[in-house]
């Protein structure tokens, strides 16, 4: 577990996740790139479910898994310089225009309902990932979110590009 002093150059956090492939293929994606995985609960699924070990593969044992009951717990975990990007399909500075710093939290909502207000609120910033084919307001038209895991490599990606992690 990532203590308030021991901060990594980066750091994924996911509010509720529900789909256990989902929260398998961002746990592969933090072992590749060396980033720690907070879970906030309540989760969807149990940590032994059999899809979550299974989008994971044998890669569970190369990530640094930490879990929390709720926001307020993960957020004693955070050093106070640390700030909370909270990463949303709407209504946050565009991914290529966001400037993260050593340290930053990526934090990811659930798949079917995303970061709520109160939690978009404790939020330092929000960022959004550009998409030329999204939906309109109404949701018609166009695709409304990308899947929770592709959004998560294209942020980690990103951040860590820019502060020089890879």
């Amino acid at each position: 577990m990532s203590l308030p002093g021991d901060i990594s150059a980066l750091r994924i956090a996911l509010f509720e996740p529900r789909i256990p492939p989902n929260t398998g293929n961002i746990a592969r994606t933090c072992a590749a790139l060396r980033l720690p995985l907070a879970l906030i609960e309540p989760l969807g699924f149990s940590l032994n479910d059999r899809y979550l070990r299974r989008a994971g593969l044998d890669y569970w044992p190369h990530v640094t898994l930490s879990v929390h009951a709720d926001l307020d717990e993960f957020r004693k975990t955070m050093a106070s310089n640390q700030r909370l990007i909270g990463c949303s399909s709407y209504g946050g500075t565009p991914l290529p225009s966001m400037r993260f710093r050593f340290g930053d939290v990526l934090l990811f909502g659930r798949e079917d309902t995303g970061l709520p207000n109160l939690v978009r609120l404790q939020c330092d910033q929000i960022t959004t990932i550009p998409m030329p084919g999204a939906a309109n307001e109404d949701g018609q038209g166009g695709v409304r979110s990308l899947n929770l895991s592709v959004a998560c490599a294209l942020v980690c990606y990103e951040a860590g590009r820019q502060i020089g992690t890879w």
